[in-house]
């Protein structure tokens, strides 16, 4: 890509598509295209044709995507699986259509089996059934995958499929329902040590209520007061985090020096598993997540969990051995990483 490029950010206002266009910035690229949802709805198929029509690309980022934790996904089955598709389907399609150089498709590394070995490989995917609830979820993203695998072989285009692992930073989800693990747990021991503290006024800021009685009752759905916070499963499964910044300079790193051909073998008789891991390759137990979380926000109460709630899947480390085979690696570890997280969501 060249610094005039014009480079398509799609979700610029979530947390993987605004650590990618600040990566961008950052490293002096000055015709990049944004559009909010309002603006441009990219389950709409004409839309989104009129609006490469217009535009024309050079470079697309598909970062938008609808996401969340293990509680919406296994609830907005339907949503999770059409709304991803239809976004996905139109801005592939037409960046096939319209000449787009190199497209980057993000994912998550929740495409692979439950009971997956590991640490996951990119050749581990469609090799057993998937956690059944994140699986119409997975199923887009995987199809998101052939999608750009199909284009490549068939149209000669140049689009790469990347999926990272847990990512957690600046403009995260921090909703109690619908959130992923880590900024749920943030928020969650933030507000309980706001009630421990007897600082109502910034509880009541928090949550955007009038009354404490109110905000209580609230809370208490979630399992958060001022002496304990509950947290779904056992507090046994290892996730891997990885900061969101991170990801996006792997992203960047990608986009900027490697293409599709780099992607499998020379000479393979069946191109598949294309996808690149990104992640750090380094696990942690929900268990000692939390603590960790407790620790920096200095709540002295309980962490209570519930075993009669689902764990998910057990482990879900991967392999990044092709990532940093193509040349890049981690630089931010999870501790200094829930510092500046819970730093920015204070301040915001």
């Amino acid at each position: 890509m060249d610094k005039a490029s014009k480079i398509y950010v799609a979700g610029h206002r979530g947390l993987v598509g605004s650590a990618i266009l600040e990566n961008l910035k950052n490293k002096g690229y000055t015709n990049i295209v944004t559009r909010t949802h309002a603006e441009l709805d990219l389950t709409n198929q004409e839309r989104v044709e009129q609006f490469f029509e217009t535009e024309k690309p050079e470079y697309v980022f598909l970062a938008a995507a609808k996401v969340g934790g293990i509680v919406a996904n296994n609830v907005y089955r339907a949503e999770f699986i059409y709304d991803n598709m239809m976004i996905q389907n139109h801005v592939i399609h037409q960046s096939y259509v319209h000449g787009v150089k190199k497209l980057l498709f993000l994912g998550s590394t929740c495409i692979y089996p439950k009971n997956c070995p590991q640490p996951m490989k990119e050749d581990y995917l469609l090799t057993d059934p998937l956690e059944y609830t994140n699986e119409p979820y997975a199923i887009a993203k995987i199809a998101g995958i052939k999608m750009c695998e199909s284009y490549n072989i068939q149209y000669g285009t140049n689009f790469i499929s990347v999926m990272p692992t847990n990512l957690y930073g600046p403009n995260d989800n921090f909703d109690l329902e619908k959130s992923h693990v880590l900024p749920a747990l943030i928020r969650k021991i933030h507000l309980a040590k706001l009630l421990n503290d007897g600082n109502i006024e910034e509880v009541l800021n928090d949550l955007k209520m009038d009354s404490i009685v109110e905000a209580k009752s609230y809370l208490s759905k979630f399992g958060v007061s001022e002496k304990s916070v509950e947290i779904w499963g056992s507090g046994k499964p290892m996730r891997e985090f990885l900061w969101s910044k991170d990801m996006a300079d792997a992203c960047v790193f990608i986009m900027e020096n490697r293409d599709f051909e780099d992607t499998y073998s020379e000479g393979a008789k069946e191109i598949r598993n294309t996808h690149i891991n990104i992640g750090t390759g380094k696990e942690v137990s929900i268990k000692e997540l939390a603590e960790t979380i407790k620790g920096i926000i200095s709540f002295d109460g309980e962490l209570v969990f519930n075993s009669e709630k689902p764990d998910g899947t057990m482990r879900k480390l991967t392999d990044v051995s092709k990532l940093n085979g193509l040349g890049w690696k981690h630089q931010i570890e999870l501790k200094d990483g829930i510092k500046k997280v819970y730093d920015w969501y204070v301040n915001k």
